[in-house]
């Protein structure tokens, strides 16, 4: 599992983007930009954030560190804006904190990564499907003069469909992924050779380990997945049939 903290401090709201995250200091001594459980994005969003950060981590990819955190309810007492208040009063219990990342710029392209991780992060997006890496929103960090990533909460789309519609992975194996907009599409310079090197190292036992870090509270059941042991086979199991398949998502095709 991930690291667990304790808040004991709200800083200040980050209204960038649309689930209103918040600077909060812990019990550790780090501060955490912190993604709440009660947002109106709603768990899935936590999930997808943990599954493919921690999967960019174990692939070698700049991410920052992440931990789950607990909001203790007293926190929103203090709070004077009444839209922070009632978020931190939906979010008692476990959120996620990612780690703050002090003096960092949004990337704006002037000091892009070499081609190689260019090439490596695109492919990381076209696997899961990650369709929010664009110039309007590029979820790309400038630090110590080089790039990490953030906010993937708009990657692995299809379980938004549940519970309404049952699990389906040969149809997120088909899902094509356009790259046209892509914030490094013109920086990178070698999706085969970036595919070669990391589809071989998602394996079932590293998909595994990844699914794991998730909390088991975060993991919502359907009617046919019953359990939260369900719900993460289920994720296993389209993240390895869109493996299989890379001549449908990746871009200029795949072998």
């Amino acid at each position: 599992m991930l690291d667990h903290v304790t808040a004991v401090r709200y800083v200040t709201p980050l209204r960038e983007g649309g689930s209103m995250p918040g600077v909060v200091e812990a019990d550790d001594l780090g501060t955490y930009v912190v993604k709440f459980r009660g947002a109106g994005q709603g768990l899935k969003v936590l999930v997808t954030e943990v599954i493919v950060g921690e999967l960019a981590r174990r692939l070698g990819l700049p991410v920052p560190r992440m931990v789950t955190i607990d909001l203790p309810p007293a926190i929103a007492r203090y709070e004077a804006d009444e839209e922070v208040q009632d978020l931190l009063n939906a979010s008692p219990g476990t959120n996620l904190g990612v780690d703050l990342l002090p003096g960092s710029l949004g990337y704006d392209g002037s000091r892009p990564p070499d081609p190689a991780l260019a090439s490596r992060i695109l492919w990381l997006d076209a696997f899961t499907a990650n369709v929010d890496r664009t110039w309007s929103n590029p979820n790309l960090l400038t630090w110590h003069r080089e790039t990490w990533l953030i906010d993937h909460g708009a990657a692995l789309y299809f379980h938004h469909s549940w519970p309404s519609k049952a699990p389906n992975p040969e149809r997120f194996a088909q899902q094509a992924y356009r790259a046209d907009d892509h914030v490094l599409g013109g920086v990178a310079d070698d999706l085969p050779a970036a595919h070669a090197e990391l589809s071989a190292r998602v394996t079932p036992d590293l998909v595994g380990e990844v699914l794991d870090q998730v909390p088991e509270d975060w993991l919502e059941t359907t009617t046919e997945l019953t359990d939260a042991q369900a719900v993460r086979t289920a994720y296993c199991e389209h993240l390895r049939a869109r493996l299989d398949n890379p001549g449908a998502w990746l871009p200029g095709g795949g072998s």
